[in-house]
């Protein structure tokens, strides 16, 4: 496949470009600065853009794409709107080019309370979390809407505590749902399940929790 990653200089979009290269997809990854994105390979090409809020700055790098997967998010609490304001970008773009399939991370607190959650993650973990990253996880929440409303084959992945490890390939999902008792997942791991999406359409049109 032909695919753009937005946010490949992140945790999980860097993961997205080796990955996909490995899977043998050609690959464009969209960068603010090329300096900080030092792979290469014959099936790479970096796109930079100054912000990816302009969907005519983000065209040429979606043009012609079979699907495009965002890694975009929040590096701290405080982040603003970056999410919601990247992905509108990204949809204008996707609707000027023509392109329909779209895959992008959210955060498993805006999705619903796992069936089966224990007390602890239901009553202590999830609400502590959600109060300390409350703008986060409004703004995603606002990108989540936006991306229902976009028209697109989309699916959205709701992971939980996000930790670096290697990629398993082994983890839970449940798609419409939280995963229970689902803490933590490696950002390569949720890499690995936007991919994996791509080729399962029970997932067009869902938000999938996805956890260890």
């Amino acid at each position: 496949m032909k695919l753009t990653v937005f946010g490949a200089t992140g945790g999980i979009g860097g993961h997205m470009v080796r990955q996909a290269l490995d899977a043998g997809h050609a690959v464009t990854a969209v960068v603010r600065d090329p300096a900080r994105f030092d792979l290469r390979h014959p099936a790479l090409e970096v796109a930079a853009v100054r912000g990816l809020t302009d969907p005519d700055l983000l065209l040429t790098a979606v043009k012609g794409r079979d699907a495009i997967l965002s890694g975009v998010g929040s590096r701290g609490r405080k982040a603003g709107t970056i999410a919601s304001d990247a992905t509108r970008g990204i949809l204008g773009a996707m609707a000027t080019a023509g392109v329909r399939r779209f895959v992008a991370v959210s955060a498993a607190p805006v999705g619903p309370p796992a069936e089966g959650e224990g007390f602890f993650g239901r009553r202590i973990l999830l609400p502590v979390v959600s109060a300390a990253f409350k703008e986060v996880y409004r703004d995603l929440a606002v990108m989540e809407e936006l991306i229902r409303r976009s028209g697109t084959e989309w699916t959205v992945f709701w992971p939980p505590k996000l930790v670096d490890k290697p990629v398993t390939g082994h983890y839970r999902t449940v798609v419409g749902g939280n995963v229970a008792r689902g803490h933590t997942i490696s950002r390569a791991d949720v890499a690995h399940a936007m991919l994996a999406a791509l080729g399962d359409s029970a997932t067009i049109g869902r938000a999938v929790g996805v956890a260890y």
